[in-house]
């Protein structure tokens, strides 16, 4: 009898290190019929220079729309880059908004606002970053992909044009938004699903692009909170093999990286999808991936809160309070469940992006939510009680009104500290938890407060 035929090597592997058959969706494959063979790897921009590489761009058909400006135009359609279109700054450089008016360039036709950044030479990156963002971006075109317009490159100056998004980036509205304008849960699942889509697409081709430092401020939104990746500086090309890369030096962004990023140097796919996994768990819990300003062991996201994905009743205790129970349970559950995998220690064991595009899909479409807000009831005060429980007048018969020598007295009302302690202990007989609540809403107990 043949021993392999009873104990096969695969039957003895967990199932998440088995090899998977990556089926590409049907929207996937339509998308990517967009020449992605042809497509330069960034690894030729080290024995090539930035000239010929970005004249390869213009010439081919994903580049053909790239738009070349010169630092006298973009100062123009800036108003000289004034304080008033300041937008912001990051470690590229800071970005101004702008305005092209109606055929102000030979193949812009219609006039449209635009963001324009500025490569900062002292910043934490340089001109290898600002090329990277010209030969991916100017080679690709995705709904979930911040558009890229043109690019300025005079002597020192190197400048990029975007389309403009109206919502600014994720970070901005998640974390430092005020309290009424905080992100819905359907708001948030379609940011989810949007950023999820636009991730899968850079992963889908054969040579897939590990876009390396995924985190809220690279998602910017428009009106409608559709978001766009951006900020494809530090994205590369994924090895021929197992789609994995090794690097010697680790870049991105504290609590985003994967742990064998970090250990190793070992770069993949599965990188971006840890790092979406820290990014759902933003969303479900409107807390930052790294917050020094809490306590020591609730600063590093992913610490804190993974192993609480998996129970439910610690998963309600750390969604965002701000959603003030408006959410879908099971969808809350779903994304945890999706979170918790794409947070997996071991590369292996996590989802493609094509399977968390799925996932999502069925998380933004639960649409059973827990309207009501949590209500507190507070008993209704008896009027007439309160009343003679304030005034205390002795109810005594009159014959009672005069003492033994015969003289009367007046009936004593108690003085005013014993008239406030008698009515907080009237107040102090509130409802405060659930079980009580709804055993008391059958009662006396009418008034409601909601705190939503």
């Amino acid at each position: 009898m043949a021993i392999k035929k009873l104990f096969p090597l695969k039957s003895l592997l967990p199932s998440c290190l088995k090899p998977k058959k990556v089926v590409k969706s049907p929207e996937f494959q339509s998308s990517n019929k967009i020449s992605l063979r042809r497509i330069l790897s960034i690894s030729d921009m080290s024995v090539r220079s930035s000239l010929s590489i970005i004249s390869d761009l213009s010439n081919s058909c994903n580049g053909s729309n790239l738009q070349i400006f010169t630092f006298k135009e973009l100062a123009q359609i800036t108003q000289n880059f004034t304080k008033g279109n300041y937008l912001g700054e990051g470690g590229f450089g800071p970005v101004f908004k702008g305005f092209i008016p109606h055929n102000f360039k030979l193949g812009l036709k219609k006039s449209q606002h635009v963001a324009v950044k500025i490569l900062d030479l002292d910043g934490s990156q340089g001109h290898r970053e600002w090329l990277a963002e010209v030969f991916f971006l100017g080679q690709l075109r995705h709904p979930n992909l911040v558009n890229l317009i043109g690019y300025c490159l005079e002597d020192e100056q190197r400048l990029l044009v975007y389309e403009y998004m109206e919502g600014g980036n994720l970070e901005n509205l998640l974390f430092k938004g005020c309290y009424v304008s905080n992100l819905t849960w359907l708001q948030r699942t379609k940011i989810a699903l949007g950023s999820a889509k636009g991730l899968a697409f850079l992963h889908e081709p054969e040579k897939p692009i590990i876009f390396r430092d995924f985190k809220a401020s690279n998602i910017l939104l428009d009106s409608d909170y559709n978001p766009k990746l951006s900020d494809f500086g530090l994205a590369t090309n994924g090895s021929d093999e197992d789609d994995t890369h090794v690097t010697t030096q680790i870049m991105g962004t504290e609590g985003y990286a994967a742990p064998e990023y970090l250990m190793t140097g070992h770069l993949s796919t599965m990188s971006d999808v840890f790092s979406f996994g820290v990014f759902l768990l933003e969303l479900l819990t409107g807390r930052r991936a790294v917050d020094k300003n809490r306590p020591s062991r609730e600063q590093n996201l992913v610490a804190w809160g993974r192993h609480r994905l998996n129970d439910q009743h610690k998963l309600e205790k750390i969604i965002d309070p701000r959603l003030e129970g408006k959410y879908s349970n099971e969808g809350a559950k779903k994304l945890a469940a999706i979170a918790y995998q794409c947070l997996s220690h071991h590369p292996k064991c996590r989802p493609s992006m094509a399977s968390v595009v799925k996932g999502l899909e069925a998380v933004h479409n639960m649409k059973e939510f827990i309207t009501e807000p949590f209500v507190y009831i507070v008993p209704r005060e008896d009027t007439n009680k309160v009343n003679k429980t304030v005034e205390m007048k002795e109810e005594r018969p009159e014959s009672r009104y005069q003492n033994q020598k015969g003289l009367r007295y007046r009936p004593r009302v108690l003085p005013l500290r014993s008239r406030s302690w008698s009515r907080s202990r009237t107040r102090s007989s509130g409802v405060h938890s659930d079980t009580a609540l709804y055993k008391a809403s059958k009662s006396n107990f009418t008034t409601e407060r909601s705190f939503s």
